[in-house]
């Protein structure tokens, strides 16, 4: 099992965890009690329940670099470039197009 911690705007927002079924991501119950927090993105309306797939969210999953780009990262990252989640954690921590950055669980 993998888990991170999914930020908007540097505000714990969620954890998302990869294990042998899939993927879940659940808000923060801090993060549902702030006024005005935005959902981390509009196919992850606020809520308590747990959200579950057998594949990474496409919220995440576009959060990706794809071809060549792809394929650089994961050999200078050494991370296979078929880890989906293992690229997401080396990768968007820092430098994202928008206000949502996930980081390893300690990090």
């Amino acid at each position: 099992m993998r888990q991170c911690e999914v930020y908007v705007h540097d505000i714990k927002a969620g954890v998302l965890t990869e294990d042998e079924n899939g993927y879940s991501f659940i808000y923060d119950k801090t993060y549902l009690q702030g006024k005005n927090n935005p959902p981390v993105s509009l196919t992850l309306p606020l809520r308590k329940e747990v959200y579950h797939s057998e594949h990474l969210f496409p919220f995440f999953f576009n959060m990706l670099s794809e071809g060549e780009n792809r394929e650089v990262q994961s050999r200078l990252l050494h991370v296979s470039p078929e880890d989906d989640f293992g690229i997401l954690l080396a990768t968007a921590r820092y430098d994202t197009i928008g206000a949502v950055t996930v980081k390893p669980i300690g990090a």
